[in-house]
């Protein structure tokens, strides 16, 4: 009959520490928990329930993973479990995992998903509490339940008083990026401040609760950088173990960014590179840095074990990085004109390319404040290349293709190239789509701004065409190079950086503010947002700062954060769906009798058709999940945390974006579906089509540059004549110098790695986050899709009619092949933007 009386229960969790001494006053007591009911009909006075204590916890001495049982006594008058508060009177912390009742009087087996860590007691002014793995809309949440659901996302909003957030704090909160610049450092080192104008619109951060600097009251301090790694984000949303582990080998490259000044100190600079081969040293033995007091000094910083770690070597040969895919097969395929054309279809930038609408191209800036811009390349440029069409006839045969890189550029473009080290043009290529599925480049124009003290207020432009012989083809040769180097900062590194690690993170904020653990669209994004807070927070200290590594190593260098503000002016929600995104480009048309119910304009473009295979694996499982729980658009409408949700994430964390019209209502299922979809696409496949390709395209400087030193040679020059007798040389020492290049790649490769921890599309690290189980059964269907992409990808990689796919280098689409191995892969979809 005892037996009837109790609950047992077994918790799950990691312990970091052992108590030093155990307090024998305690008594066994702890880890304290006490059960809340999910019965409406159990009294106040009788939630939460007794306290039971988990057994052995002074006894047991492993740390890690361990499982205790703890037993309640019973009451059927409390009814069924629905959440538990947890007292931890240890003195370390401890990271709960899951909590499982057996035999549960009248509900069987109650299961707990937690994974938070619990920290000692006197760090929390309320006790912890967690929920069962149910399901509820607000509307629908057991009496007993509801006062802890509301405390629940009280504490995570904070309290809103300034003050420095502790690693024990659980607060999600706005600011703006206001921390990137170190103006109490030097002057130089001023950033502006993102967000909250309309000058530099940007999407909100997370709040860290630093002080401000004393020569700015607007602009937040930064941490020191060697505590880099310490700054805020809350607890849970920091990296897994394997996932820091896997991570500090870029927290120690990022030393680099003091090696420049270093350099200068101690009188040692690395060599240029005067042959390609030199380059291929990096990837096949290592770049010889003989100069011993570098040497001397980078072993003083970083310990020689750590050294060897990081770089594989045992130092003699400094620098080696693994072989990039665009050059593993062939070595000079990457200088093809096909190449360089199917890159923007299939490479690291495959997202900006559009369809040519009006000829010549014409520019959208403010002639007044930047004079005429528009395009001088004319008919006579192109039309011997257009097998025999009109350029009239060719638009409308939607033959030709643009890659502008003009009107983005250009506003800054004497800043750059006058302030920084970097010499460089804005750009505009057309293209022409061959019967056969692959483009040819017609032109690149290269333009400079109006000449500040000149008589014409014009743009500077030179307009350039393919030669395949003498200097003619090496300027070619450079003139593609201005247009990479663009491509890969502009498209990659924008998409990347802006488009999904920036404007993700307001959703994550706004996500934990307003919707409960209970909440089913909380448990439907919550697998998307894993590590990124965490990461973009580290890439604020060390990567896109004030002096840190992309300034270093990309040609905007100080402007770079602020062009990708301005760029985000153009930003609009709705168009970051992939089909949306396909028609404004005019790469698609709708056609109700294809699938997707678009016509590709090019029909071998490989993230169009990959990509809208899993865009549409995405929006069945969101819709299947949203109607099981929302059975009409008036429970959408009626949902009081989904309308409080969508208005601060439109009216905060996008805040600089709240009045435009194209915002979603929230107010019928489809808003819902279309919505959600769109958060998991940017999140998961847009972040893997424009980030884990980098290392296999422009990890070898010459296909992708990041920077150029030199303005294109003009004839009768020096440089010029260099350019005949050796242009390989003149080419290398235009494009990133060998410091510069060891230091991107460094930055490339952990940006383009997978950790070994990593959960792919259609997968969860926790297999019951749901007791429902018809989404259940719908995220299993879910999971079958990402094999069959896979089989359909590897099936048009060995097509050979489909020229895109794989290219003159050989290297096979699979940026959106779903899994992966961890490591420089070139393939998988992470669920979020993780790194």
């Amino acid at each position: 009959m005892a037996e009837c009386n109790k609950i047992r229960g077994t918790v799950v969790l990691l312990r970091k520490n052992l108590s030093v001494l155990n307090d024998a006053s305690l008594g066994g007591k702890e880890v304290c928990l006490r059960l809340i009911s999910a019965d409406a009909a159990c009294k106040a006075n009788e939630s939460p329930g007794k306290p039971a204590y988990l057994e052995e916890w002074s006894s047991s001495k492993h740390i890690g993973e361990s499982s205790f049982k703890v037993t309640f006594d019973w009451d059927e008058k409390f009814g069924v479990p629905g959440a538990f508060v947890i007292q931890n009177n240890d003195q370390n912390e401890f990271y709960l995992k899951t909590v499982t009742f057996e035999d549960v009087p009248g509900d069987g087996r109650i299961h707990f998903v937690c994974n938070s860590w619990v920290y000692p007691m006197e760090r929390y002014k309320n006790d912890r509490v967690f929920f069962t793995n149910k399901t509820y809309l607000p509307s629908e949440t057991p009496k007993p339940l509801r006062y802890y659901r509301e405390q629940e996302l009280q504490i995570l909003r904070g309290d809103g008083k300034v003050g420095r957030l502790q690693e024990w704090d659980r607060v999600y909160d706005y600011e703006y990026y206001n921390n990137l610049g170190n103006p109490d450092k030097d002057h130089k080192y001023a950033l502006k401040i993102l967000g909250g104008s309309i000058d530099y619109p940007y999407p909100r951060r997370a709040r860290t609760g630093l002080p401000p600097t004393e020569s700015d009251p607007d602009s937040e301090s930064r941490l020191p950088f060697l505590m880099s790694l310490n700054i805020y984000v809350p607890r849970d949303e920091r990296f897994g173990q394997l996932k820091m582990s896997d991570f500090l080998a870029y927290t120690m490259k990022s030393i680099f960014q003091y090696l420049k000044s270093s350099l200068e100190a101690i009188g040692g600079t690395p060599n240029e590179f005067d042959s390609f081969q030199d380059v291929l040293k990096l990837y096949e033995g290592g770049v010889d840095l003989p100069d011993i007091a570098l040497l001397s000094y980078i072993r003083k910083i970083i310990p020689l074990e750590l050294l060897k770690e990081i770089y594989r070597t045992d130092c003699a040969q400094f620098f080696e990085f693994p072989k990039p895919q665009v050059i593993k097969e062939n070595k000079s395929a990457w200088r093809s004109d096909e190449e360089f054309a199917r890159e923007m279809l299939a490479g690291v930038n495959p997202v900006i390319i559009r369809r040519l609408e009006e000829f010549p191209p014409a520019s959208k800036l403010d002639s007044k404040l930047y004079g005429d811009q528009n395009s001088t390349i004319t008919a006579k440029h192109i039309e011997s290349n257009l097998d025999g069409l009109t350029v009239d006839k060719a638009i409308e045969k939607n033959k030709l293709f643009i890659l502008d890189h003009h009107d983005a550029l250009m506003p800054y473009l004497r800043s750059i190239n006058t302030t920084t080290f970097t010499k460089t043009y804005a750009s505009r290529t057309i293209l022409f789509l061959k019967d056969d599925g692959t483009l040819k480049p017609l032109a690149i124009e290269l333009s400079l701004p109006p000449p500040e003290n000149g008589d014409e207020f014009a743009a500077v432009s030179k307009v350039y065409t393919p030669s395949e012989h003498g200097v003619e083809n090496s300027i070619w040769q450079l003139a593609k190079a201005y247009v990479t180097l663009i491509s890969h900062w502009y498209e990659s590194r924008k998409e990347s950086m802006l488009n999904t690690h920036a404007v993700i993170e307001p959703f994550i904020i706004a996500t934990n503010r307003h919707l409960s653990v209970l909440h089913p669209i909380y448990k439907l994004l919550l697998p998307h947002f894993r590590d990124t807070i965490n990461i973009n927070a580290f890439g604020r200290q060390i990567l896109i700062n004030a002096g840190g590594l992309l300034e270093l190593t990309v040609f905007p260098s100080k402007y770079a954060m602020e062009m990708s503000s301005v760029i985000y002016k153009n930003w609009v929600f709705p168009e970051q769906a992939l089909p949306e995104d396909l028609k404004k480009r005019g790469m698609a048309v709708k056609d109700p009798n294809s699938p997707h119910g678009l016509r590709l304009l090019i029909e071998d473009y490989p993230l169009a058709v990959d990509g809208l295979e899993i865009w549409s694996a995405i929006e069945k499982w969101v819709k299947d999940y949203c109607f099981f729980y929302y059975k009409s658009d008036e429970i959408v409408k009626n949902d009081a945390e989904l309308k409080s949700w969508w208005k601060e994430l439109r009216e905060v964390g996008h805040g600089d974006k709240k009045d435009e019209p194209w915002w979603p209502e929230m107010k019928t299922r489809k808003e819902l579906i279309d919505s959600c979809t769109i958060i998991i696409w940017v999140a998961s496949a847009l972040h893997a089509a424009v980030n884990f390709g980098q290392y296999p395209y422009a990890s070898y400087p010459p296909n992708r540059p990041t920077i150029s030193r030199k303005f294109m040679p003009e004839e009768g020059t020096p440089e010029y004549a260099e350019l005949e007798s050796n242009p390989d040389k003149a080419f290398l020492k235009t494009i990133t110098s060998q410091l510069q290049t060891v230091v991107g790649i460094s930055i490339i490769e952990i940006l383009s790695r997978h950790s070994t921890d990593e959960v792919y599309l259609g997968k969860r690290d926790v297999s019951e986050w749901t007791s429902d189980q018809e989404p259940l059964q719908a995220f299993k269907e879910f999971g079958n899709e990402p094999a069959k992409i896979e089989e359909k990808i590897l099936a048009r990689n060995k097509d050979t009619k489909l020229k895109n796919r794989v290219g003159p280098v050989n290297v096979p689409y699979t940026l959106m092949y779903p899994t992966s191995e961890g490591g420089l892969t070139g393939k998988g979809i992470p669920n979020s933007v993780s790194i």
